[in-house]
């Protein structure tokens, strides 16, 4: 005869809870993989893995089991839940594995055409006297209209509206002589 690991016997035993296990799975299987599905968001690979767990567990421990169908059938769904939740838990504290070879090969966003255009932009507005830097600034850079820009400045809108008309020419004439603008 043989002997299972903590010394008892094992063919009896073996064949009650194989028993034990088939008549669970016949009438609880359906059931059990919709409740699964419900908790893993219709993902029928991971329910049948819960399914499984599941019935992996009440066979670990069918001795303890109760055999009143409602109480099997609540302490099934319970178990169910938990290994769903424990694996939700896992997931969130264990860091996505990501394949590192894309990585290797992701090329990296050009920042430097925009830092360059930062500058060439900055030096040109720079050229600019300081009137016509401050209309430009306050109606672009700062988005007013130019009734808050005049207000802003203390001067007509109309003077901001000039300012503003022969600053960007001239920034148009200083960045096209950088090779700037076509």
């Amino acid at each position: 005869m043989n002997v299972r690991r903590f010394g008892k016997p094992e063919k009896r035993e073996d064949e009650a809870e194989r028993q034990l296990i088939a008549l669970l799975y016949r009438q609880y299987g359906q059931v059990l993989m919709r409740h699964a599905m419900r908790l893993t968001g219709n993902d029928k690979y991971w329910s049948e893995d819960v399914v499984q767990e599941t019935l992996l567990r009440a066979w670990r421990h069918a001795e303890k089991l109760d055999r009143d169908p409602d109480l099997l059938r609540a302490w099934l769904f319970t178990v169910a839940r938990r290994i769903v939740i424990d694996a939700r838990r896992s997931k969130g504290i264990r860091p996505q594995e990501v394949d590192p070879a894309p990585l290797e090969v992701m090329p990296e966003p050009a920042r430097t055409d925009e830092a360059l255009s930062r500058i060439v932009i900055k030096g040109a507005l720079d050229s600019l006297s300081a009137e016509h830097r401050e209309a430009v600034e306050q109606t672009y850079l700062r988005d007013r209209s130019v009734s808050e820009a005049a207000a802003v400045l203390g001067v007509p809108p109309g003077t901001v509206k000039s300012r503003v008309f022969y600053a960007l020419r001239a920034l148009r004439r200083n960045l096209e002589e950088q090779g700037v603008t076509s």
